[in-house]
């Protein structure tokens, strides 16, 4: 009989689900505290269900010798550490979807604590004073909403907005014009969202790309008076930058429910006039609560009784007997989605991805979810390969599958391709007998390229000199190729070159190459191998 340990609380309700199950279950909700007795205990059991309290870390891991499968109860898991995780064999589970109409509320009801001094107004009421004058607010109505970031929960925000018959404008590289026309909001660029908008709200994940969106140079482009609400993840928002805009009146409110360093104790934002905050609170319903406890004792009591794997952040979903056969192809399915995602800087309109001889009989369902879910990680590193595809159909990315014989020289082969507005990408791969997955088409031109987790792709004209001007600038750099690739359409014509790095690939050397002008293109790539 499997075993589950709950180290954090947990409803009764999903708790009992293992029992139903037949699963014998341990119900420790403060144990997640207590490091030393966690690590103690936990070589007994099969799986672990937490939330944020239990901290899994390497060491914690290196104890876990049972261990089959964790399950965190919501979507974050900045409490795991995920690599080593899925070096010692363990599934991670979250539940990306319960607290979804939570948050989104929560960023409603900041939205409106700010615009009318709630809680300013509330401890004035407190504390026996009547200044009715004192509170001046503003109505949300026929005001203009400026929503950055317009996924699941910038969706539903939206929603809500326009029912309170707001004007919605949506900043969010990845949404569609026929995915915003459905929304009923306005697709703009951020600086025109900047200028435009009488309320700002944050609905993005905290990437290199997201950290610090609104910076002290963004700050200073809102239109004055703008009211700024953040629910969804610290740091995206320079605090000190804010804290001053607010001193001197530029921005007339602010609303946070995340902070760059949590627990947060001290912030600039503090005792300032009209900044409402929150302790995280986004996820802090019952019905949500409850909702992800339910859903991840489900998905845990699955994979230990059948194998079934859902939301899983660190393997396919497929069944077990799918995932011998079908996971060298599956990790293949996301490299060509991540080589493509890193490439693509502008809005997805479509992803076709073909499918030739042995791989076109296996679950392309999976499949496609891996090439989705590699796209997508570049702007949302939290993306997995259950909610990849529903994320995708919420931005309006169409996805087209074919199946076909095999029509080459390999058994079988993957070609994705993704089309934008400006241009049309493709790359085709296939995974040889020694089960390694391998790129061997781009842009058309033949190639046979190992994937590593450090690479380079360059493109240019097949003229004399490119490739001593590759290996001096970087050698010169100390740049160590391990792996050269090259293929070209014909002398003279497109020509690229892949190359396997020891090391990340830096700004200097990709400066480096440009400034010799020998490159049509350099872009460094990184694979999780």
């Amino acid at each position: 009989m499997p075993k589950v340990l709950v180290s954090d609380k947990l409803s009764e309700t999903a708790v009992q689900i293992f029992r139903d199950r037949g699963i014998e279950v341990d119900f420790m909700p403060d144990l997640g505290k207590d490091k030393e007795k966690l690590a103690g205990l936990i070589g007994q059991y099969d799986g672990l269900a937490i939330r944020s309290a239990t901290k899994v870390t390497e060491k914690l891991l290196e104890s876990a010798d049972n261990l089959k499968v964790i399950g965190r109860a919501g979507i974050g898991v900045d409490n795991v550490d995920i690599p080593a995780a899925s070096k010692k064999g363990v599934i991670v589970m979250n539940t990306p979807f319960g607290n979804s109409v939570t948050t989104a509320e929560h960023a409603i009801a900041l939205m409106f604590a700010v615009a009318r001094q709630l809680p300013e107004a509330s401890t004035s009421t407190h504390a026996g004073k009547w200044e009715k004058n004192r509170f001046m607010g503003v109505e949300l109505f026929n005001k203009t909403l400026g929503l950055i970031g317009a996924g699941n929960i910038g969706s539903i925000v939206a929603d809500r907005a326009l029912g309170l018959k707001m004007k919605v404008l949506a900043y969010d590289p990845f949404l569609s014009e026929e995915r915003a026309q459905q929304l009923g909001v306005k697709k703009v660029e951020l600086d025109d969202l900047l200028g435009r908008a009488d309320f700002i709200t944050m609905h993005v994940p905290l990437t290199d790309k997201t950290r610090n969106i609104l910076s002290r140079e963004n700050i200073a482009k809102t239109k004055k008076g703008v009211r700024i609400v953040n629910a969804a993840r610290g740091g995206l928002i320079d605090e000190e930058a804010l804290a001053e805009a607010l001193q001197s009146g530029h921005v007339a409110g602010a609303a946070l429910d995340v902070f760059a360093t949590e627990p947060a104790t001290d912030s600039p934002l503090f005792n300032l006039p009209n900044v409402v905050v929150t302790p995280h609170l986004g996820a802090s319903t019952t019905e949500a609560q409850e909702n992800v406890a339910l859903q991840v004792a489900e998905q845990m009591s699955d994979y230990l009784l059948t194998g079934a794997v859902s939301n899983a952040l660190n393997m396919p979903s497929v069944t077990a007997e799918e995932a011998k056969i079908m996971g060298p192809w599956i990790k293949l399915a996301g490299h060509l989605g991540g080589f493509i995602g890193q490439m693509t800087d502008e809005p997805i309109k479509s992803i076709n991805v073909t499918y030739d001889g042995v791989v076109s009989e296996m679950n392309l369902n999976a499949l496609n979810a891996s090439v989705i879910a590699g796209v997508m990680k570049v702007s949302n590193p939290e993306v997995n390969m259950v909610s990849a595809p529903a994320i995708a159909k919420d931005r309006g990315i169409q996805l087209a599958t074919t199946r076909q014989e095999a029509a080459g020289v390999y058994d079988g082969y993957i070609k994705v391709t993704v089309i934008t507005d400006q241009r049309e990408r493709s790359i085709a791969g296939t995974v040889f007998s020694d089960g390694k997955p391998r790129f061997i088409q781009i842009r058309g031109i033949n190639v046979d390229a190992e994937i590593g987790a450090h690479m380079l792709y360059t493109r240019n004209k097949d003229v004399p000199g490119v490739i001593g001007a590759l290996g001096s600038t970087l050698g010169e750099l100390g740049v160590n190729i391990a792996n050269f690739q090259l293929g070209r359409t014909s002398s003279g014509e497109d020509a690229i070159a892949i190359l396997y790095l020891d090391e990340p690939m830096s700004d200097e050397a990709l400066a480096a190459l440009d400034k010799t002008g020998k490159f049509l293109q350099a872009r460094a790539l990184q694979f999780e191998v």
